[in-house]
């Protein structure tokens, strides 16, 4: 599942992400994938995740990480996204890619 996570980073690709939510039990959305890597703001116990934009959530968009165990399927879509639609400060990503300024 993380190789086809990068893949659609590098080919900047929507995913379909179905996963396990503490809250909500089992939820799909489409999601822009941002990054994989610990998180930034956790400095200790801080296992890699899957770090994406929500397109979809109910509760409007927003940033969403997932750790490896909740995932259940990642398919990559054949609907293209633009970075400068999405990215708004000066990215530091764990991933390397070709995003232009926005890598």
């Amino acid at each position: 599942m993380k190789e086809i996570f990068i893949e659609s980073i590098n080919e900047k690709k929507q995913i379909s992400i179905t996963f396990k939510s503490k809250e909500k039990g089992i939820i799909t959305r489409q999601c822009i994938p941002f990054d994989y890597g610990p998180w930034r703001r956790k400095l200790v116990d801080n296992p890699d995740r899957f770090h994406m934009y929500d397109l979809n959530s109910p509760d409007g968009k927003h940033n969403l990480s997932i750790l490896p165990d909740q995932i259940i399927s990642i398919e990559k879509t054949e609907v293209v996204f633009d970075p400068k639609d999405y990215i708004n400060w000066t990215p530091n990503w764990f991933v390397s890619r070709n995003w232009g300024k926005f890598s």
